[in-house]
């Protein structure tokens, strides 16, 4: 028996930051994103001998361990190991014998939410094999305690509900309350927004972490200036969602770069030098508006380019290395299935 699943990355278009304490437990947040065709994979091969065998096949890395209640979390398979030793502790109370194998599409730190996407692909799979009476939300609240309470890595919640959820959705976060509100935007206009969104990897990497710390630090101490950027981020996932689903898919530029302008103001290592250059090119070659995926620092970015203006901003982003990233909008999140 083989138990696989896979689970969307997503695109954050706006109102990202405001899903993060303690900014969304004082002011409660609001984001929309969108998930795309590139994945989080984790295939499960339950095993008679006792053992626990963590692999990435990509990276040729293996890790083993027997009879197993739990796994220390350190090594390269933190993630996998903070999965397991939740599954462990709530569901089976007992050792699991398997092999766990995954693999994402796109890097670490690429901003595409690829750490949290991962865990619910996990999640996922281990629902499927158990049969653990779990829904969407509690698959994504699961996932969200699993990285950001046992393991402690700092970060925000959109990301395990994006991965979950699947589509196009507009996110309220309340104290500790998460509300997924799916949007029903009508296909030509997810057609034309796709056609005129440019993914571009900077061929860099972030560590959220650091960045995210630094916000909640500012949030924690009352920096005036990163908490009112919260405040206009807020704003444009309202902006986003209106847009959206009225079909002003040309005004998405323009609310993109102002959630651009004021996402730099939440923490000084959310832009540099290369990332602006690369941001004003951009914009030259045609491109209305723009921003960075995730947190900031490297990673994805993508750009709102009207008409046909995608190819010329393609051409000037060349000089900086990278490269342009096809994708497609996905309709559904979490998928898992025995074979």
């Amino acid at each position: 028996m083989t138990i696989r699943s896979k689970a969307p990355l997503r695109l954050g278009l706006a109102g990202g930051g405001t899903d993060v304490s303690p900014y969304s437990d004082i002011y409660g947040g609001a984001i929309l994103n969108a998930t795309i065709s590139m994945y989080a994979y984790t295939t499960i091969e339950p095993t008679d001998d006792g053992k626990v065998v963590f692999e990435a096949p990509d990276n040729h890395l293996r890790e083993e361990y027997c009879n197993a209640m739990e796994v220390d979390t350190d090594g390269y398979f933190v993630l996998h190991k903070g999965v397991y030793n939740r599954i462990v502790r709530q569901f089976t109370h007992q050792p699991l014998s398997l092999r766990i194998a995954s693999y994402v599409d796109a890097p670490a730190g690429s901003g595409l939410g690829t750490s949290s996407t991962l865990v619910v692909s996990i999640l996922g799979a281990y629902a499927q094999w158990l049969k653990l009476p779990m829904g969407e939300y509690d698959v994504a609240r699961l996932a969200y305690e699993i990285e950001r309470i046992d393991l402690g890595l700092a970060g925000g919640k959109q990301d395990q509900y994006a991965a979950t959820f699947g589509g196009f959705n507009f996110m309220e976060f309340v104290a500790d309350n998460v509300i997924v509100n799916p949007l029903r935007v009508r296909q030509r206009y997810i057609d034309e927004l796709q056609h005129n969104l440019l993914l571009y990897y900077t061929d860099t990497s972030h560590v959220s972490a650091d960045i995210i710390k630094e916000q909640q630090s500012n949030v924690k101490g009352g920096n005036t200036t990163s908490i009112e950027s919260m405040h206009r981020l807020k704003e444009q996932a309202q902006q986003m969602k209106e847009a959206l689903l009225k079909g002003e898919i040309d005004r998405i530029g323009q609310i993109l770069n102002f959630g651009w302008q004021h996402k730099k103001q939440m923490a000084s290592s959310v832009s540099n030098p290369r990332i602006d250059a690369i941001y004003s090119a951009a914009i030259a070659a045609g491109a209305s508006g723009g921003k960075i995926s995730g947190a900031g620092g490297g990673g994805f970015m993508f750009f709102y380019c009207p008409g046909t203006t995608r190819f010329a901003v393609a051409d000037a982003l060349q000089q900086f290395g990278g490269g342009v990233k096809r994708y497609e909008f996905t309709e559904s999140g979490l998928k898992t299935w025995t074979i």
